[in-house]
């Protein structure tokens, strides 16, 4: 008898479903509605799917008869390139000072940052479970929306939309526009509206490569994260270069640890830091639908890619040390650039090129993984229809590239973006937490569900245990902050309500259903179509 397997509800099994409920009133629905998950032995049944009619111009089928849907391209190695790239940013170049700062020592700092690995790879693992488990794109919204129902996912969707997704890869892009130009302003700051255009400049190019090609994007992805892996190896081979010589004194047993900062209320703001600086080592879980054989590549690249990241990390800040007291890394403004400036002398100037090429490697990394999400959402029927559509020929989800690009570029406007995002600080903690807690009461309460991957139970115990320390850091650090972040992200349900669950009149259903179809026609773009034997993962 084969395993019980995880099944969604069938009224959100497509973006077509959302688009037949914008033309009728009433839908015929499964029995098993109330369910988000069901157990039952895997069976050839096939979800109910709706496309558009033979009459509709944006409904030819692709020219070599492919079924129109998100392909499997992504490859092991694209998978530990996606996670590699989105983790490292500028942040290891720019300001590795979060921890420095709270511990007062080398020694510390390092042995914070090695903690920090170690639990983030405890994530990551968790993750390897949830995702070869519920083989669904969307990651952490996905596993939500399993297990807690609509209204969680939907307000993990909301604030991702509106806020998170948007905001962070505009900022990752005006550093990189930042460093772009600062070579022709070495002596005066980069004027904003460069810079601004700039950012937008590599949004919507990124946003081209991404509707284009998804081997495009990968291979973008995987060049990228090539060169900023470099860049971190020339830093850490001048670094041991310098242990060599045995001039490093703030590294003698002597110095290592002189002057740190052993109160609880440090050493957990240090933690808090570091686990920020390891941030997208779940971002591969937003593609499961799209990985070569994920049940192997998906657990593979997060093994491979969090101790790269981790050994990474840790000997980057020790070659920092060699060169750098902690005093002066602490008030510089760019670590990377001051320790270029010491050892490389005429070619200092590679480290922000580096610098660069970091922040446009993980802009792609992030734009790839929020397209899905939102994707995703649409497929579920909590986002317009518009945004689950694929391109005929590129099998790509163009629509919601569009999206993401688009929303990215409005927070240019803004003129305190960091202010934004620091309401939001506790926010990741709390959806990657719900989903692990989710793996725990899925082991509960679905006991014979398929698992390729099985972690030791301690392991996502464990790991919800940190996420709770974090939100509550969150909450001690900034009160006010996190409180107004927690209002806005109540606003969602309003949205939900009116945007998902409302009875739409059938005027707003019919300027819906023109909408969707004006996307269709001007992306070439149509709904996911499945096999009739393919069962909903």
């Amino acid at each position: 008898m084969a395993e019980p397997e995880l099944k969604s509800r069938s009224s959100r099994e497509s973006v077509a479903k959302a688009v037949s409920q914008e033309k009728m009133e009433t839908t015929e629905e499964d029995p098993n509605q109330d369910g988000l998950i069901v157990e039952q032995p895997a069976s050839p049944l096939a979800p109910k799917v709706s496309v558009p009619s033979a009459t509709d111009p944006t409904n030819s089928p692709p020219s070599k008869g492919e079924k129109i849907k998100l392909k499997r391209s992504i490859t092991l190695f694209n998978g530990v390139g996606m996670i590699i790239g989105t983790i490292i940013g500028s942040g290891i170049f720019v300001t590795p000072t979060g921890v420095v700062k709270e511990t007062g020592s080398a020694g510390l700092s390092l042995i914070v940052w090695s903690a920090c690995g170690v639990v983030s790879t405890m994530g990551a693992l968790c993750y390897a479970e949830l995702g070869t488990t519920i083989a669904k794109s969307g990651g952490d919204y996905t596993y939500i929306l399993e297990v807690y129902g609509e209204l969680a996912a939907f307000l993990k969707l909301w604030v991702e939309m509106l806020i998170i997704r948007p905001s962070s890869q505009y900022v990752v892009s005006l550093v990189f526009a930042t460093y772009l130009l600062k070579p022709l302003y070495p002596t005066c700051p980069v004027p904003d509206s460069a810079a601004k255009l700039i950012a937008c400049v590599c949004l919507t190019s990124l946003t081209f490569v991404n509707c284009i090609s998804v081997r495009a994007a990968t291979k973008v992805q995987d060049l990228f994260t090539a060169s900023k892996l470099l860049a971190l190896i020339i830093i850490i081979l001048f670094g041991f270069i310098q242990i060599f010589t045995g001039d490093v004194p703030y590294l003698t047993p002597e110095k290592a640890f002189e002057g740190s900062k052993m109160g609880v209320d440090n050493i957990v703001l240090a933690l808090y830091s570091g686990l920020f600086a390891f941030g997208g080592w779940n971002y591969l879980n937003y593609v499961t639908e799209e990985m070569i054989n994920p049940e192997r590549n998906l657990p593979l690249a997060i093994i491979i890619s969090m101790p790269i990241v981790t050994v990474v990390y840790v000997l980057t800040n020790l070659a920092y040390f060699t060169t750098i007291s902690p005093q002066v890394m602490v008030e510089s403004e760019a670590v990377a650039v001051s320790f270029g400036e010491y050892h490389l002398g005429v070619m200092a100037w590679l480290i922000p090129v580096f610098v660069g090429l970091s922040c446009f490697g993980a802009v792609n990394g992030s734009l790839f993984t929020s397209a899905r999400l939102f994707y995703a959402g649409a497929r579920e029927g909590q986002l317009p229809a518009a945004l689950g559509l694929v391109h005929t020929d590129l099998f790509t989800p163009v629509p919601s590239l569009i999206f993401t690009c688009l929303l990215s570029m409005m927070y240019a406007i803004s003129q305190d973006i960091f202010s934004v995002i620091n309401l939001f600080s506790f926010f990741t903690w709390l959806c990657v937490g719900m989903a692990i807690a989710g793996l725990v009461w899925l082991r509960i309460t679905k006991p014979d569900l398929r698992r390729p991957i099985k972690v030791y139970l301690f392991i996502p115990v464990t790991f919800v245990l940190g996420c709770v320390f974090m939100i509550v850091v969150s909450f001690w650090a900034a009160p006010f902050e996190s409180l107004v972040g927690s209002s806005i992200i109540l606003t969602g349900i309003p949205a939900y309500l009116l945007g998902y669950k409302w009875k739409k009149p059938h005027m707003v259903k019919k300027m819906l259903e023109i909408f969707t179809m004006f996307c269709q026609k001007i992306f070439m773009s149509v709904p996911e179509e499945k096999e009739k034997h393919e069962v909903a993962e």
